[in-house]
């Protein structure tokens, strides 16, 4: 069980392929939409959106200039476009990270940075591809909304979402070959800012984001043969992040365990760290991420493995919480 793919996998469950999808179909409803890309429209599949020979004047490519490709997306939202600018995300968060900062954020315009290749789904590529550093650089971006989708079903959703939200917005995927964690776009609500409970449970609280979401629910339905009760809620959007929800999930189960494909300082588990910790609500948590460290170069689905990411290994650390002693709390509502 677990995260594990293959090629004929890949032609159906591609996020990478749903977003140029997606974004050819909001092209056809609206002239607004243009997307720019850094010689990388196929990789990033942000090409699809001139397919069928359709809107060729609709794409821009910078060539390998990846500053200068949030500084034309910026140019172009300023003019009245809303431009979608898709690169690898180590590429995005700290090579262009200053013009998407000073360009788009500062002038709070709406450049949809679309991230693909994230964390270490790009795992044989080594260290100087994998991203593990954008969640903690984009979210200390002011105006910045950071949204990182578990599938394609979702990505299709936030895509959608994206359009209408106003400001800077960075959407974060993977390589693209991940497997599904739903059957279809329309069996979920998709709220940006708004957490997904996937699972209910009692005893521990598991909050994921992107593609480790899927196996934190598989390792929530293997603990229940444990005889541990363990509730699961896909945490999608880090900026804004549902504080409401973390805090709820503090009171019920005493017990957290953040996962993420990103280094464990700055991203989702000091997220909700910082939440605990002004809200006043006593809760053990525990960061399952990339250590501080750069990540070795492998098979994604091995890194995952190394780094706890799998099913197996968030459940093997949800095991070791659940024998930590809590200390015990008045937990009523009052002040």
């Amino acid at each position: 069980m677990g995260t594990a793919w293959n090629t004929y996998d890949a032609n159906k469950m591609s996020s990478g392929a749903m977003y140029g999808k997606t974004l050819a179909e909001l092209a056809d409803k609206d002239p607004r939409i243009i997307g720019v890309t850094a010689d990388l429209a196929k990789s990033t599949n942000i090409g699809l959106i001139t397919q069928g020979g359709k809107y060729p004047e609709r794409l821009i490519n910078v060539g390998i200039a990846e500053q200068n490709l949030f500084g034309v997306a910026a140019g172009l939202a300023k003019v009245g476009y809303i431009p979608f600018a898709s690169t690898f995300a180590i590429f995005a968060a700290l090579r262009g990270g200053e013009f998407i900062r000073t360009d788009a954020a500062y002038q709070k315009l709406p450049v949809k940075v679309i991230a693909t290749h994230g964390g270490v789904s790009f795992g044989a590529a080594g260290s100087t591809h994998h991203c593990i550093e954008d969640f903690a650089v984009m979210r200390a971006i002011p105006n910045m909304t950071v949204d990182i989708p578990a599938d394609a079903y979702e990505t299709a959703r936030a895509i959608r979402a994206c359009v209408d939200i106003p400001g800077p917005f960075y959407l974060r995927v993977g390589r693209g070959m991940e497997p599904l964690l739903h059957n279809s776009e329309n069996e979920f609500d998709y709220e940006i800012g708004k957490a997904m409970i996937l699972k209910d449970g009692n005893d521990v609280t598991i909050m994921s984001c992107g593609i480790p979401t899927r196996d934190a629910l598989i390792a929530g339905e293997m603990l229940e043969e444990q005889g541990v009760s363990a509730q699961v809620i896909n945490m999608h959007t880090l900026k804004p992040i549902d504080e409401a929800a973390i805090i709820e999930a503090a009171v019920k189960t005493r017990r957290i365990v953040t996962v993420e494909e990103h280094n464990i300082i700055g991203g989702l588990g000091d997220a909700v760290a910082s939440v605990l910790a002004q809200s006043g609500k006593r809760c053990i948590l525990t960061k399952i991420g990339i250590p501080d460290e750069f990540g070795i170069i492998g098979k994604p689905e091995d890194l995952y493995a190394k780094y706890k990411l799998s099913s197996q290994g968030i459940m093997e650390t949800v095991m070791e919480l659940m024998g930590k002693e809590i200390e015990e709390e008045d937990w009523s509502d009052e002040d």
